[in-house]
């Protein structure tokens, strides 16, 4: 995600020490933040280009064919009432069988994001992580 603010500045953590129902804490350790000069190598870096493309190569073809899935299904259910309105069993009919289709399709997209995420993103991004947080 692209902001136009910049990363913070090289230097210690300036968030507030936390509080209790007495009043404020002893002061807590503060821990060095990577400069902006850091922020932008590592952004530059063949690194995080591999992360980002290891994202972009799961995210943007699973979203495209949910919208096309989704788009279908309202396209079907205002062009082909009579197909939707089709009985299978019982009082169920197609429409209401694809519309829980889509309920469970996101589930399966959700679980299926966060095993890759778990198994290909979060590695990539903790080594990164780390490398920034042990050169600060």
């Amino acid at each position: 995600m692209a902001t136009d603010a910049p990363p913070p500045e090289g230097g210690t953590d300036t968030s507030p020490a936390p509080s209790t129902a007495d009043g404020p804490t002893t002061a807590q350790p503060t821990t060095a933040q990577p400069t902006t000069a850091q922020f932008v190598e590592v952004q530059e870096s063949e690194e995080f280009g591999e992360l980002r493309r290891t994202y972009r190569s799961f995210a943007f073809p699973l979203t495209i064919a949910f919208i096309a899935w989704y788009l279908l299904y309202v396209l079907l259910s205002n062009y082909a009432g009579g197909f939707m309105g089709t009985k299978l069993f019982g009082n169920i009919n197609v429409a209401l069988v694809l519309g829980l289709a889509q309920f469970a399709t996101t589930f399966l997209i959700a679980w299926y994001y966060a095993r890759h995420a778990s198994r290909k993103l979060d590695p990539k991004a903790d080594a990164i992580k780390s490398r920034m947080e042990a050169d600060a």
